[in-house]
């Protein structure tokens, strides 16, 4: 979970900013979206396969 306090001055706008970019780093939303429906095992494994190879062919250029 993100947590983060208010600082002497600071505007909510910059503490809502702070906020987003906390949850952003730490993958809550990420992580969230994925576990909306449930992936079986092998589907799972399909995902991460293709998401490798993405990287490698990336990764080549």
């Amino acid at each position: 979970m993100a947590f983060v306090t208010l600082r002497d001055g600071e505007s909510p706008e910059g503490l809502v900013s702070r906020f987003r970019s906390a949850v952003t780093r730490t993958g809550v939303l990420k992580q969230h979206k994925d576990r909306r429906f449930f992936r079986s095992k092998g589907e799972k494994a399909r995902i991460a396969a293709r998401r490798s190879a993405r990287r490698r062919r990336r990764s080549r250029s």
